[in-house]
Parts: C-alpha cells; sequence; structure tokens
C-alpha cells in the first residue's frame, strides 16, 4: 500500500494545511520587493529599469533552481528541500533589509529565487505522495488558493510596515514572517516525512502491479517523453499571459476605456478573488469528472472569450469588473484539472523531477510576457494585449489536448 492509500484524512487535512502554508509563502514572497519599489528607486537612486532586473534576476534564478531541485527532492527527499527552500526565502528579506547598495539587493533576488525554485517540484511530490488519492482535487485545489492569498497579503503587508517605519523594518518583518513558518513546519515535520528510497520503493511496486515487467525509469529519461514538454509549454503560455494582464491591464484600460489606473489595479484584485473562488469549485468539479483536460478546455474557452469582448471593445467599462471576475473564475475551475493532468503525465518515480522541469515553464513565462506584451503597448496597440491573451488561451487549448493524447494508461506518479 502506498503512503496515499494508507493515508487518513485528518492526517490528509494537516498535511494538506502544512504544504500550502508553505506554498501561500512562497506566492508572498513573490511580492515583498515590487510594492517597495518607491523606497528603494528613492535610496539608491534607481531607475526603473535597474528595479526591473532584479525582478528579472529573481524569476531566471528561480526558473533553474526550479528545474534542477525535481532532482533533489526525487533523491533526497522533499522535506529537507522544503526546510532549505522556506530558509532562503527569510535569509533574501535579511539580505534586502541590510543592503547598502544595488549589489546587496542583487544579492538578494539571486537568494530569493533560490529559496523560491523549491517549492513546486516540493509540494507536488509532498501531496502526490502524502494525501488520499480521493483527495487530491481539493488539495490542489486549496494549494493554489494559499497562492493567491499569499499574493494579495503581501503588498498590504509591506507597504503598511514601510509607511508606520521604513523599508528596511518592512522586510525584516517579512524575513520574520518567513522564519515563524520555518518553525512551524519543523515542529510538525512529521506529517512531512518523505522518505525518498521508500516512495521509489512503493512506487514500484505499485507499477509492478500493472505491469510485471517494469522497469524504472531512468534519470534523464522522462525528458524523452513529449506529455512533460507539453506540459511545460502548456505553463509557459500560461504564465506568458498572465504576466501580461497583471503588467499592463491598467494601463491597457486607461488608454481603451479610460479607466484609472487605480481603478485596473482594482480590477486585477478582483481577477486574483475570482481565481480563488474558482479554485474552491474547481476542486469539487475534478473530483466529480474524469477528463481534466475537458474541464480545463472549457474553462480557458470561456476566459479567452471574456479577453476578446474587453479587446475588441464590445463591452462598455461598466463591465470590464465583471468580465475579469469571469475570467479569473475560469482560470481558478481549471487549475485543480491541470494539475490532475500533469500528475497523470507524471512517470513512476519522476514527481519531482516532472514538477520541476514542468513549472520552471512559469517563471520563464513570467520573464517573457511582460516584454512582449510592453512592445505591443509602446506600439500604441493596448488592445492587442487582451487580444493577444485570447489567442494565447487558444494555444494552451490546444496544448491540454496534446497533453491528454499522449498520456499513456499508467497508475500516476
Amino acid at each position: 500500500m502506498s503512503v496515499a492509500q494508507g493515508s487518513l484524512y485528518p492526517s490528509d487535512n494537516r498535511t494538506i494545511g502544512l504544504i500550502s502554508l508553505a506554498h501561500g509563502t512562497s506566492h508572498f514572497y513573490h511580492l515583498v520587493l515590487p510594492p517597495l519599489f518607491p523606497w528603494l528607486k528613492t535610496e539608491f537612486a534607481l531607475s526603473y529599469a535597474e528595479l526591473g532586473l532584479l525582478m528579472t534576476i529573481f524569476f531566471v534564478v528561480s526558473c533553474a533552481v526550479q528545474a534542477s531541485s525535481g532532482f533533489l527532492v526525487d533523491h533526497k527527499g522533499a522535506r529537507p528541500v522544503l526546510f532549505a527552500g522556506v530558509g532562503l526565502l527569510a535569509l533574501s528579506a535579511l539580505t534586502y533589509a541590510v543592503s547598502s547598495s544595488y549589489v546587496g539587493l542583487v544579492i538578494g533576488a539571486v537568494l530569493m529565487g533560490c529559496g523560491n525554485g523549491v517549492f513546486h517540484p516540493v509540494d507536488y511530490t509532498l501531496m502526490n505522495h502524502k494525501i488520499s488519492p480521493k483527495r487530491l482535487p481539493y488539495a490542489y485545489s486549496f494549494h493554489g488558493v494559499t497562492g493567491y492569498l499569499g499574493w494579495a497579503f503581501a503588498p498590504v503587508f509591506m507597504v503598511a510596515i514601510a509607511e508606520l517605519a521604513d523599508w528596511r523594518t518592512a522586510m525584516k518583518a517579512a524575513a520574520i514572517l518567513a522564519l515563524v513558518v520555518l518553525f512551524f513546519l519543523w515542529m510538525n515535520r512529521e506529517l512531512l516525512t518523505d522518505d525518498a528510497k521508500a516512495r521509489h520503493e512503493s512506487n514500484l511496486a505499485n507499477a509492478r502491479k500493472n505491469d510485471p515487467n517494469h522497469t524504472p525509469i531512468g534519470t534523464f529519461d522522462f525528458l524523452k517523453l513529449p506529455a512533460v514538454w507539453l506540459c511545460w509549454i502548456f505553463f509557459f503560455l500560461s504564465m506568458v499571459a498572465m504576466a501580461g494582464i497583471q503588467s499592463f491591464a491598467p494601463s491597457a484600460f486607461l488608454k481603451i476605456y479610460d479607466i484609472s489606473v487605480a481603478s485596473g489595479n482594482f480590477f486585477l484584485t478582483l481577477l486574483a478573488l475570482g481565481s480563488a473562488g474558482g479554485m474552491i469549485l474547481g476542486g469539487y468539479i475534478a473530483s466529480k469528472l474524469a477528463s481534466p483536460e475537458r474541464t480545463v478546455v472549457i474553462c480557458l474557452m470561456i476566459s479567452a472569450l471574456m479577453s476578446i469582448v474587453i479587446g475588441t471593445e464590445i463591452a462598455s467599462a461598466a463591465l470590464i469588473p465583471s468580465l475579469f471576475v469571469v475570467i479569473g473564475i475560469g482560470l481558478g475551475v481549471a487549475a485543480p484539472s491541470r494539475d490532475l493532468m500533469i500528475r497523470s503525465a507524471t512517470p513512476q518515480g519522476a514527481s519531482g523531477r516532472v514538477y520541476g522541469i514542468v513549472y520552471s515553464g512559469i517563471d520563464l513565462g513570467a520573464s517573457v510576457g511582460p516584454l512582449a506584451f510592453g512592445i505591443l503597448l509602446d506600439a500604441g496597440q493596448p488592445n492587442w494585449l487582451f487580444l493577444g491573451v485570447a489567442f494565447i488561451q487558444c494555444l494552451i487549448i490546444f496544448t491540454a489536448f496534446k497533453v491528454a493524447s499522449n498520456i499513456p494508461n499508467k497508475t500516476p506518479a
């Protein structure tokens, strides 16, 4: 019996809570730096390009670490990698807090990227092997919701402390928050136990029940599987679209609909809240339907249609908030089914490696999206932000069908 098959629901709940707490912390750290840009710009006399470069460094480092940390998770276990990741986040915030030059900020960005890069390989390996299979859709749902909550909480937390004290105090507070989370994870470490050797033996035994001649996959053999790279493309394209929206939707609304930047930023909050609510519903839907790719396709079609409505100016400005909520709900509902689809594409014993490679597409997409859509806005084509997002979502739909057609009939990792 595998660990997941033998899990009890109360243990599942506590484990899901711990993993999701760590995930929310990583997303919180995505946004500890940008809210402080006005303070950093003044103190260090930096340009916007130099500030933006810090985030580029963060995502590039995170991409590299994410792709490589999965190998470490599969060979050494997820728990020590998780502890190291949270610890590095705390260290990065302390590095920012004591920085006296731009070089110090760059070092902080590198450390933060190293810490952030471990979470998806760790989280999904732990969930796939420690959570009861019937509860996995709900685990994926709650895991995703906490990520959005981390995004929502960070700007408020950082700006409030920076205004009450200063930006260095805000960074120290962020470091303390990560250390508190690390302490809590350590105190409940028995729920995060992950013996890599035992996990591999369990995977092998389960695989041989279905195929007595099954042989373990080689360390790099998973890279030969089309489904893995299709999943990577799925995440890359998804984040290109999301990063474009997050970066430039307020500016595009101002140019197209004469909506203020402040209102545009509020619409982004509505999108995030819609996504969080959609994930809760999506967990239920994913637990009931046997074909996750169908849920993904339907939700993305709805989101793409809403983007076209905005980009073609069919809707009035008064409808934009509602359309953004619908887009968010569509993306949120699709997320748990998307994660199940990727799980089905993961070979036995390669969970950490596959999730590391696949989710590295998010970081690369976050680096490419703002640049690509920024060029469109510089060219005086704000409508193409939303039309481009719709086009990308259509490409993602095609990718989802291709992933489903390349998944063999097997017991997933």
